[in-house]
């Protein structure tokens, strides 16, 4: 059993977030800024879950401010935040102005990081790093990179993000991320590709 918190704030929105990720907040609905108010006064964490179009998602992800970025006159607040740790929502509770829950976080099944696995995930990262910036990451630069690390740089969709909220292992989150980055690149490579051929002769061939 992992450690279980029984008034935990929760934030759901229209997104997912994973641990290592930074996701900006404006914060403007009066129990949201009361909400984050007491984070920020009792430095506490509070989970971000996805509202999706089929209900609350069952796993999210705990958040901690990493900055206030403004603090604007009628309280709204512009802030950052960072992912911590995945968590599953036990039971939703109604005792504050804001959603909250009892909540327990999760841990990964005890296993040994397959090598090959790992290889294979870096490598799909850097490619798709590469594409996107031209950027060569080095060897010393990928190799302590876990799954989240790698996940919470790239902009997914949140079907993807909360699927790897979901893994309780971390050979399974990085054979996704594998397939998630090769994916991402052959998308990147055809646009590049398309866009060339519009510049060419002002139509994109298609075959």
């Amino acid at each position: 059993m992992g450690e279980h918190r029984s008034d935990f704030p929760l934030f759901p929105l229209g997104l997912a977030a994973v641990p290592h990720e930074l996701v900006p907040l404006h914060i403007f609905e009066d129990r949201y800024k009361e909400m984050i108010g007491e984070v920020l006064e009792d430095a506490l964490e509070f989970g971000i879950v996805w509202a999706a179009e089929d209900g609350l998602k069952a796993n999210g992800c705990a958040m901690e401010v990493a900055e206030i970025l403004e603090r604007h006159d009628d309280g709204r607040l512009d802030i950052l935040v960072r992912g911590t740790r995945p968590f599953r929502i036990v039971e939703e509770h109604f005792d504050h102005i804001y959603p909250s829950g009892e909540v327990e976080f999760l841990d990964d099944k005890d296993e040994s990081p397959d090598a090959g696995t790992l290889d294979a995930a870096h490598e799909a990262y850097g490619d798709l790093v590469e594409e996107a910036t031209d950027k060569v990451l080095e060897p010393e630069i990928l190799e302590p990179l876990s799954a989240y690390e790698m996940a919470a740089t790239v902009d997914f969709g949140p079907d993807a993000k909360q699927g790897l909220l979901d893994l309780r292992s971390e050979n399974a989150r990085l054979r996704l991320l594998t397939r998630l980055f090769r994916a991402a690149v052959k998308r990147l490579d055809f646009i590049e590709r398309a866009q060339a051929r519009a510049r060419s002769n002002g139509k994109v061939r298609f075959g």
